[in-house]
């Protein structure tokens, strides 16, 4: 289904209310502090930004979100956290708006999409993570990456699974979306 092509003014709006969405959601879930980070709630608008708007507009607002959010609220931390999630999200964003382009919009290629963008965006984090201990000096063992990529994460994971392709297909049927 091909609808118009947003004009660039209506990207920069839509780019716009994903970075918004990321600032707010986890305020939104950082109410219940025993799940709230375990949701993920960044990713959220990250991976729908690359999905709705691309590539390009899913890597920058992925990389920008948690550092304009810890700079403007002081969460989460600077070192290590933002930048390392900056990566992460760049990721997210970047491949599920550039994988999404290039395979016909159904909903089996969704999820192919989404996992390939969760898979990529966790592997990025990792490495970032591993980099970072090595410049200050020290480690990020494997059961570390495995914790914070999978274990923890995995509320958010699912409901990512769940929610993502369902808004997807929304917009889709109301034909806010390519």
């Amino acid at each position: 289904m091909k609808t118009r092509t947003p004009s660039p003014a209506r990207k920069l709006v839509l780019a716009a209310l994903f970075l918004a969405l990321a600032f707010v959601l986890p305020l939104l879930t950082g109410q219940v502090p025993q799940v709230g980070s375990m949701l993920c709630p960044m990713h959220f608008p990250v991976l729908l930004c690359g999905f709705v708007l691309g590539g390009p507009w899913g890597l920058a607002v992925g990389f920008a979100a948690p550092l304009l959010r810890s700079v403007f609220f002081g969460m989460p931390p600077m070192y290590p956290v933002a930048i390392a999630m900056a990566f992460e999200l760049a990721a997210y964003g970047g491949v599920s708006g550039w994988l999404y382009r290039k395979v016909k919009h159904t909903l089996p290629m969704m999820y192919a999409v989404l996992l390939t963008a969760m898979v990529a965006g966790r592997l990025v984090w990792g490495a970032v993570r591993f980099v970072l201990a090595g410049l200050s000096g020290s480690s990020f063992p494997f059961s570390a990456f495995l914790s914070g990529a999978l274990f923890t994460a995995v509320p958010g994971i699912l409901a990512q699974l769940v929610l993502i392709p369902l808004i997807l297909t929304a917009l889709q049927k109301a034909k806010l979306t390519n």
